[in-house]
């Protein structure tokens, strides 16, 4: 069940949220970097 509703968050993220990908961490805005932490934490509980 928890897995299954994080996978549905990163489907939802993919589609909604911007990708940082290929860009420097640290050339990026706090909310950038708040973005990218957060759909990297989604990311990893939806792998558990």
């Amino acid at each position: 069940m928890k897995r299954q509703f994080f996978k549905l968050l990163v489907r939802i993220n993919n589609l909604i949220l911007p990708s940082y990908f290929r860009k420097d961490p640290m050339k990026l805005t706090t909310l950038q970097r708040a973005i990218l932490g957060y759909r990297y934490w989604v990311l990893m509980r939806a792998l558990e």
